[in-house]
């Protein structure tokens, strides 16, 4: 199950335009929290990034919202979007106690993709 839940969410994450996907991630956490976590210093850059036909993230930061935007839906699909916000900014036992934002932010895709299948599967990785 878990396979198809990841190819599923990467698809649609894949298949959306920038835009759409930091518009969904404002909705879901906020432009500052987006921000953080894709590694800009301008909290505004996500309100414009979200904007249909405004500027383009960067590559570092759209694999990074494009990752957190994947796990996101995963979350949010299992448990909810008041759930998946606060595994978001909560301190991981997983992640050393740092939040997945910050995880994120630091490009340690790998550990937080492990984390949030930990979580999903009820193997304590809050």
């Amino acid at each position: 199950m878990r396979p198809t839940l990841h190819t599923a969410q990467f698809s649609r994450t894949t298949r959306m335009d920038i835009h759409d996907v930091v518009r969904e991630l404002n909705a879901a956490l906020g432009p500052t929290l987006v921000a953080a976590l894709a590694g800009s210093k301008d909290r505004k850059h996500p309100i414009r990034w979200a904007k249909p036909g405004g500027p383009t993230p960067g590559d570092s930061f759209a694999r990074r919202l494009l990752f957190a935007h994947r796990k996101w839906t995963e979350l949010a699909a299992a448990d909810g979007a008041t759930v998946a916000r606060q595994w978001f900014i909560g301190g991981n036992p997983a992640l050393g106690e740092q939040t997945p934002l910050t995880a994120i932010r630091e490009d340690r895709h790998e550990e937080v993709a492990a984390a949030v299948d930990s979580f999903l599967e009820g193997h304590g990785a809050a």
